[in-house]
């Protein structure tokens, strides 16, 4: 668009604003002639996927406000009228967090729903997206809508759809409710229904303490407390703290960290609301340490995902997201027996596909983002009849019941202090529980290296690195050959004897597998504006060698091998 087309569709999108805030907006953006602002909001559209929606707050089709809510809505009410059996009478169960704006936007969801004839089953507060996904399922809803923007910065907020098997959406559902959205016309033309009226014609349901009931009484039956545990707990500002507290109280003395335990958008005292950056776990440390405590957890502001950190030397130690997958992984694996299914991402540790081999379990490797575990699972299942025990993501994600099809952070806490608790029970710690895994299955060791690229300039810059590692592919590093190249876009893996079917839906995604079995992937972030780069390496212990050793040679390969990709990777960014 040229600086005209801009300004008319800043006009035309004003004249149907239902959000006095966002129309002032435009108004300035409109009076200084930032023709810039205006081609970043106006230029193009926020793109509806396999995350629903997710992005920037402010005026126009490429952020989160109220008329792409609404437009949204009314779309996917359509598409589900036409889609799922009785999808009007089981209606859509509604959730909001803490951030700004959510309440607001889901109002917005009851009343276009309400307008389309949809039942809105609605949360009457915040609550965790975990609880969202519970109740889908649970209540026989058709769909659910989880007003979220879950660990991205403050300005951030976001539209996570769930379809009537609890597990968020995968193609083909997106890109039909994509085109649904595309047939929506003039949002004056989409009929909405306050609250009260909405009430009188049975198509508002509010909801509360039974459903939240009913999900932390299945969560607390899977655990039982072993030996009494100190435990310090943060919420990160969002709405795990009555959640997550209330399921560990059992386990003994829990102390969340009062700056952070209610729900504030603003998230005053972190730069960033993701457990996994560099401070945000500050507070809570510290806390841990004043209470000797023996075990410290966070969840990030949409309770869905969990981080933790052990003591360990006189200081605190934070587990990676793989290593609380294979703890977990191991542990429940231990505990069950029969068929059953546990799955993972192609980005994660390779380490639970050698467990479950060695468990007699069904081990599932799916693209990226908690989507595919959820799908790939159910599928699977069904297929099989076995049961899906365990899936996780290195991203902090962890799935450890039945009930809830996507991560829940606050049963994982639950999990995490119950095999904590009976450890210690034991004299021993979650560190020694890892030092056996390793001992049986190998040690695996994960790095990774995130690279920020906000906006279309950044969007432009991610795509740029991604094209040039495709038109150059890498043919060694450090010395080591490049023996097999997957390319996830066209589903291939080449290796020396030819392709090969990767076996799963296109995605953006590139992995290196090199000799001596270490591998790189990298790939654009579903969520954030960031280019994510994944270094894995195996390392073998060496006869009479101690675990210290081997953890201490490991770390000096990985730590070579992402600086060695890091400067090839230098050679094909434009922003370097």
């Amino acid at each position: 668009m040229n600086g005209e087309e801009l300004r008319r569709a800043a006009r035309r999108w004003m004249l149907e604003d239902p959000d006095p805030e966002t129309q002032a907006e435009l108004e300035v953006l409109l009076a200084s002639g930032d023709e810039a602002a205006l081609a970043d909001r106006f230029g193009s559209a926020l793109a509806f996927g396999t995350a629903g929606l997710r992005g920037v707050m402010g005026a126009g089709p490429n952020r989160m406000n109220r008329a792409v809510v609404l437009r949204t809505t009314a779309a996917l009410a359509r598409f589900l009228k036409a889609t799922v059996a009785d999808a009007a009478l089981r209606g859509v169960v509604v959730g909001y967090d803490g951030r700004r704006g959510s309440k607001v936007f889901s109002e917005d969801v009851a009343a276009a729903l309400a307008g389309e004839g949809v039942r809105a089953r609605v949360f009457a507060r915040d609550v965790p997206t975990p609880l969202v996904a519970f109740a889908v399922k649970h209540l026989g809803a058709a769909a659910g809508v989880m007003v979220t923007a879950s660990h991205n910065p403050p300005e951030y907020n976001g539209y996570k759809v769930y379809w009537e098997h609890g597990a968020q959406i995968v193609p083909p559902v997106d890109a039909g409710i994509a085109a649904a959205i595309a047939a929506i016309g003039a949002l004056s033309e989409i009929a909405l229904l306050d609250e009260s009226e909405a009430r009188e014609r049975a198509l508002y349901e509010p909801l509360g303490a039974a459903v939240e009931s009913d999900y932390l009484d299945l969560v607390r039956q899977t655990c039982v407390p072993s030996a009494p545990l100190t435990i310090a707990y943060t919420a990160m500002h969002g709405v795990g703290d009555r959640f997550t507290m209330a399921v560990l109280q059992p386990y003994g003395d829990v102390y969340s960290v009062p700056e952070q335990s209610q729900p504030d958008g603003r998230f005053p005292t972190v730069r960033f609301p993701n457990p996994e950056e560099p401070g945000a776990m500050d507070l809570l440390l510290a806390l841990a340490a004043s209470r000797n405590a023996d075990l410290a957890l966070a969840n990030d502001p949409d309770a869905d995902r969990l981080a933790a950190a052990v003591p360990e030397a006189g200081r605190w130690r934070p587990l990676t997201g793989n290593e609380v997958g294979a703890l977990l992984g191991d542990h429940l694996l231990r505990c069950t027996a029969g068929p059953r299914i546990v799955a993972t991402t192609i980005v994660s540790s390779p380490l639970l596909g050698v467990m479950a081999a060695a468990y007699g379990a069904t081990y599932v490797e799916t693209l990226t983002g908690f989507k595919w575990i959820a799908h790939t699972a159910i599928e699977a299942a069904a297929r099989s009849g076995a049961m899906f025990l365990f899936g996780y993501e290195e991203a902090l994600g962890y799935a450890v019941t039945p009930w809830v099809r996507d991560k829940d952070g606050v049963s994982a806490a639950l999990l995490l202090a119950a095999l904590t608790s009976a450890l210690k029970s034991q004299g021993k710690t979650l560190l020694d529980r890892l030092e056996e895994i390793y001992a049986t299955h190998g040690l695996f060791v994960s790095a990774q290296h995130n690279i920020v690229a906000p906006g279309a300039a950044g969007q432009q810059r991610i795509a740029d690195i991604m094209a040039a590692f495709r038109s150059r592919p890498v043919e060694s590093l450090g010395g080591r050959a490049v023996v097999a190249w997957s390319d996830f876009a066209t589903g291939l893996r080449r290796d020396a004897t030819g392709d090969h079917s990767l076996g799963l839906p296109p995605s953006d995604v590139l992995r290196l597998e090199l000799d001596g079995g270490a591998r790189v992937m990298l790939r654009p972030s579903g969520t954030e504006p960031k280019i994510k780069y994944y270094f894995d390496h195996r390392e073998p212990r060496r006869p009479g060698e101690s675990a210290d050793d081997q953890a201490a040679r490991a770390a000096i390969n990985v730590a070579a091998l992402k600086a060695v990709f890091l400067k090839e990777a230098a050679t094909r960014d434009p922003g370097a």
